[in-house]
């Protein structure tokens, strides 16, 4: 049974590559159905988390441009994360990391991105349009999930919760080189094209959208010659074409392909990966099936923290919080 919903949001204006995503679409590509969803899982986590929804709920990726939209009915809990990009509501500028209300007829203005590429803009009781194949993420290619949003859309809103929230602490996030591990196919390409890989750097081109990003630096040639019988491909395969410059596949990429791949950037690491900006630098460097798992445990332990880590933002005292607050704590001399 679809929800009745609460609010609209109309969106005013809007970049070229705008969507709706969430978690992504799973199960599916066998039937060569891209997983789509969000770039960056754990700013959309975040976002979420700060309106009250579960962590892949939908909400709107807008890359590096900015967005704007106004209220047309009801009342709405909003929240953005990722991209350094700067949220305002009725042009009050939010603190990092809090959500807040926006009020009928009031416009909330996300900033173009200033440290990544990809921002999110969540709503508290998420967007209820109806799912296609399990999921709200548009691919664009196919048209799965529906268009990228333009001006004039007006998307249909769950309740949001009665209070905003903020996050007490900044979030923690890897640094350092970009995380690999070997294969499919690191034996085609050979011993010579992955220490290449791993002891170049390279920069991120111009060639880059949803579906993958090409990489500038040294020529990255197979030993096995660049053409394969087509099979799977995972998010965050690293392919080697014919011109010896390597392609990592993002969300949106292809089911299968022909070109070996030579390494993999392990899941924990796609959304870092997919915030670097053109002409970012960026370094890979090879871990093992083991410590790509314990990576990715310690990515959805950080998802998970993110409810525990909100607060009550902006609170008006009253006996309902007050009871849901621990008050004590310490002594004191009584004068």
């Amino acid at each position: 049974m679809s929800q009745t919903p609460s609010a609209l949001f109309r969106v005013d204006w809007c970049g070229a590559g705008a969507s709706v995503q969430d978690a992504g679409r799973f199960g599916l590509q066998r039937y060569g159905v891209s997983p789509a969803g969000a770039m960056d899982r754990e700013a959309l986590a975040l976002a979420n988390a700060l309106v009250g929804n579960p962590a892949g709920m939908a909400a709107i990726e807008c890359p590096l441009a900015g967005f704007a939209g106004r209220v047309e009915e009801g009342r709405v809990l909003v929240a953005a994360a990722g991209g350094g990009s700067e949220l305002s509501i009725a042009g009050r500028k939010l603190s990092p990391f809090t959500s807040d209300f926006a009020e009928r007829g009031e416009i909330v203005t996300l900033g173009p991105a200033r440290s990544g590429v990809f921002a999110y803009l969540a709503f508290g009781g998420g967007i209820l349009s109806p799912p296609e194949l399990g999921s709200l993420s548009v691919h664009r290619r196919s048209g799965i999930g529906g268009a990228p949003l333009r001006p004039g859309d007006v998307l249909p809103l769950g309740d949001a919760p009665v209070r905003a929230r903020r996050l007490s602490r900044s979030p923690d996030a890897p640094k350092g080189p970009i995380r690999i591990v070997p294969g499919p196919q690191d034996d085609h390409a050979g011993a010579a094209a992955l220490a290449l890989l791993t002891s170049s750097g390279f920069t991120i081109s111009s060639q880059a959208d949803r579906m993958g990003v090409r990489l500038d630096g040294p020529k990255v040639t197979p030993a096995g010659g660049h053409d394969i019988v087509s099979d799977g491909i995972a998010t965050g395969a690293i392919q080697l074409p014919g011109d010896g410059r390597p392609i990592v596949l993002l969300r949106d990429r292809q089911t299968t392909g022909g070109y070996p791949k030579i390494a993999t950037v392990i899941s924990a690491d796609i959304g870092r990966f997919a915030q670097l900006q053109q002409g970012s630098a960026v370094r890979f460097t090879i871990v093992s099936r083991a410590e790509a798992i314990a990576a990715a445990r310690a990515a959805a332990d950080r998802i998970d923290g993110f409810a525990a880590a909100m607060t009550v933002a902006n609170a008006i005292l009253d006996a309902e919080l007050l009871l849901s607050l621990n008050l004590i704590d310490g002594v004191t001399a009584g004068h």
